[in-house]
């Protein structure tokens, strides 16, 4: 079955819109989100994204911080068999998955923590997931900071407790 060019030319040109508009650790995150998605056992279907918001990118001394919302949409491929051309289904699963990475500032930068969400996009708004979901942000843009910095003399001062 062939669609006509109205109906996929839409589809492409966004898909093409949101990667262009990503850096590459936004766009390593989206994959590396996916592939988790994909690995869990209750996903029989292959998903592709959907769309891209509340990208946060942050960088310090530590490394880089990176916050995004990932949706997905249901795509017609199994996951144990997937073709190359899979459409996606208009009134299917669509869940959202909420990301934080901290990468560190190497060539090639390396994951030093990391923390994802994924479920129906109307759980996601549960005041308790959301709370919990952002506590595990801050841990993981707080990755590399502190304890895993270099021993520099004089960083602690030690004094001498008073007689019994």
């Amino acid at each position: 079955m062939r669609l006509p060019v109205s109906l996929w030319l839409p589809l492409a040109l966004g898909v093409a819109a949101v990667a262009a508009g990503q850096s590459p650790l936004q766009r390593r995150v989206v994959r590396d989100v996916l592939e988790y998605f994909h690995g869990r056992s209750n996903v029989h279907f292959l998903f592709k994204e959907r769309e891209v918001d509340g990208v946060i990118e942050r960088e310090d001394s530590s490394g880089t911080f990176v916050q995004l919302r990932l949706g997905l949409a249901q795509t017609s491929c199994r996951k144990r068999a997937p073709q190359r051309h899979c459409r996606v289904l208009e009134h299917r699963r669509k869940p959202t998955c909420l990301a934080c990475y901290k990468f560190d500032t190497s060539d090639v930068p390396k994951v030093l923590d990391k923390y994802h969400n994924c479920g129906p996009s109307h759980h996601l708004a549960v005041k308790e997931i959301r709370q919990r979901d952002e506590a595990e942000c801050r841990a993981v843009e707080e990755a590399g900071k502190g304890g895993d910095a270099l021993y520099l003399p004089g960083m602690f001062a030690f004094s001498r407790g008073l007689p019994a």
